[in-house]
């Protein structure tokens, strides 16, 4: 064999090393081994110095790099339930750790698992791959209830100097701060001068048209980006902007807009600039869009109605329905009372609070309630369908927010979203087949029939469940959230264009060998931001940056397949690349949510601090204050 001598030799030297002897004869030994290595050739001592220096590098490199660390806690299990352990639930990671631990959990029966062991299939080969969140042997960095703050403490155990922002007006942002977040802001600046050169100043851009449609006549995309401007430190488009509200931005129409849609689209986006910007016509346009809106309270029930004129300041039922959607008329508390706690005038809260105090005494079911409330009997229609989704979602979302935002001092609205949380674990989470998945149905004629669908709008509720957490709300909800975000992304990485449909219908049976499906009329995709946002929170108090692996896939979606040469459109067809029909419409919350939560979820550190501001519906952030 060519080359065997050397090889014999190194390997003598290497057993001459390794020999055990006694103390008398270490000497003999060590000549032995020095006569050993002189008689070697040059080329051989060289091949020697050469492979342990390699070998030396490679542990190095091994050792510091947390890739491939040789203590590295990163494994390659799914958050999803493993097959022999069908109830269990993932744990929260540590902050700074990527990997999630599955642990046993009393929720079993809340949650209703199925105690049999299910077969995982596997994926369609044709499927996009899949990041799974992974195994690490650390503790909940999250416990409710502990007496030490663990986001202040990195994995290693060291103390991490967390700069709190003020929230009045000097917030600094400086930024983007890496590759991913410079790729948003190209985005946004992509979309910005499509709106710019060919729907300046109306409500949403048609990319494709390259024209306008007009909703309110509002400005909405103005208006719902300048915070996003601000928050990625675009000053000269954000400059062009505020010049347009000073100068064009009117109230005096006569228009009929919708209650909910104007306040978190507008008043919020007001609101918010001024508190980033504490420049003060944005506070003065807010006032008087406010005191427009005020008269769709004037109601028998004080619930208000749907539609308010703006010019008249007259409220009306909608068109085509004589009820209000429940969430709609619970989902303007966080801007009216922001405006009260700005303005010193209480007015605008005591109008909200009667709302929430109404429903608040209202008959629920388990706390969940119906979508569909009358202005003017201030009851909830009887036999309407009770969801997550559309007409629901964020009633369940201001329950927590408001309570967060008035300083955890209004005690009815956390009784009211513990228990509507316990709602949704006993009536409506439900588990698949075969994969054991989490979805979160629908309950259809007032609590009888269950229906296996889920919205794309119920993936606002992990980053709803995280926060609560946080601010000390029990350990099962951020439970709740890892798994039902799990199914979120699931959604946008089983489809081929990897992103997701308006509706989803999921498989209980278990003779099913697909988990879920999409109807080829909820095949549409809007650009929407919840499930991005709930990544975004779940990040925030993590540190687990799997979540923004996440979220950089579904961004890369969106660039594939909704990015044309007027700026971004919503499609009909996630379900096949080459057919993905597009509807030329770019909806002003791509800008104001689904951009803005992705450029924060990318970040190396968090310019936003989640103790000091909550975000309204709209992803507008607003002060919390204390007392």
């Amino acid at each position: 064999m060519a080359g065997g001598g050397p090889r014999l030799e190194a390997a003598y030297v290497a057993l001459q090393l390794g020999d055990s002897g006694g103390e008398g004869e270490d000497k003999n030994r060590s000549k032995t081994v020095w006569r050993q290595w002189k008689q070697l050739s040059r080329f051989q001592r060289s091949l020697l110095y050469m492979l342990f220096i390699i070998t030396s590098i490679t542990l190095i490199y091994v050792y510091f790099n947390p890739k491939h660390g040789l203590g590295s806690t990163r494994g390659s299990t799914s958050v999803a339930p493993s097959k022999n352990k069908v109830n269990q639930f993932s744990k929260v990671p540590e902050k700074g750790m990527l990997g999630l631990i599955e642990e046993p959990s009393e929720l079993g029966h809340k949650f209703g698992i199925d105690k049999e062991e299910h077969n995982v299939a596997e994926e369609d080969k044709d499927e996009p791959e899949e990041i799974a969140l992974s195994n690490h042997d650390g503790g909940d960095s999250n416990d409710a209830g502990e007496e030490k703050n663990d986001n202040d403490v990195n994995s290693l155990g060291m103390k991490v100097i967390k700069a709190v922002p003020p929230s009045d007006g000097s917030v600094q942002f400086s930024g983007p701060q890496n590759e991913r977040q410079r790729a948003v802001v190209a985005s946004f600046q992509h979309a910005w001068q499509g709106y710019r050169t060919y729907a300046w100043g109306k409500d949403h851009l048609k990319p494709i048209s390259k024209t306008h449609q007009t909703w309110f006549n509002l400005g909405l995309t103005l208006i719902d980006s300048l915070d996003t401007m601000i928050v990625m430190n675009l000053k000269e488009e954000f400059a062009e902007a505020k010049t347009w509200v000073e100068e064009n931005l009117n109230f005096n129409i006569n228009k009929d807009v919708n209650l909910f849609e104007t306040t978190i689209r507008v008043l919020g986006g007001l609101l918010s600039t001024y508190h980033l910007s504490k420049d003060r016509v944005f506070l003065d346009k807010a006032i008087d869009l406010a005191d427009r809106l005020l008269a769709s309270f004037d109601t028998p029930s004080g619930i208000p109605y749907s539609d308010v004129n703006l010019k008249t300041r007259t409220g009306h039922a909608p068109k085509w329905s004589p009820d209000s959607s429940t969430s709609e008329v619970t989902t303007i508390q966080l801007e009216f009372r922001d405006l009260s706690r700005a303005t010193g005038n209480p007015k605008y809260e005591e109008a909200i609070a009667k709302v929430s105090r109404h429903i608040h005494n209202l008959p629920k079911t388990e706390g969940l309630v119906p979508i569909f409330i009358n202005a003017n009997t201030g009851n909830f229609r009887t036999y309407s369908t009770i969801t997550l989704g559309a007409r629901g979602d964020s009633y369940y979302e201001y329950l927590l927010k408001q309570w967060v935002q008035t300083g955890k001092t209004i005690d009815y609205l956390k009784q009211d979203y513990n228990a509507s949380i316990d709602g949704v674990m006993n009536k409506l989470v439900k588990r698949t087949s075969p994969n054991n998945l989490l979805f979160i149905g629908e309950i259809l004629g007032g609590g009888k029939d269950f229906k296996p669908k889920m919205d794309e709008l119920v993936c606002f509720l992990p980053g709803t469940l995280a926060l609560g957490h946080h601010n000390g709300l029990p350990k099962e909800h951020l439970t709740l959230a890892q798994e039902l975000a799990y199914t979120c992304y699931l959604t946008f990485a089983r489809q081929p264009t990897f992103l997701a449909p308006e509706i989803s219908y999921f498989n209980t049976d278990k003779s099913s060998t697909k988990d879920f499906y999409v109807k080829p009329n909820d095949a549409h995709y809007l650009l929407r931001p919840e499930t991005v946002e709930s990544l975004y929170y779940l990040y925030y108090f993590s540190g687990n940056k799997t979540y923004q692996d996440w979220g950089w896939q579904i961004f890369q979606g969106i660039e594939t397949y909704c990015k044309v040469s007027g700026g971004y459109t919503t499609i009909s067809n996630v379900r096949n690349p080459m057919d993905t029909r597009p509807r030329d419409m770019m909806e002003s919350f791509f800008l104001g949510e689904t951009l803005k939560y992705l450029y924060l979820l990318f970040a190396d550190r968090h310019e936003m601090d989640l103790d000091q501001w909550v975000f309204n519906t709209e992803a507008h952030p607003l002060p919390i204050y204390p007392d």
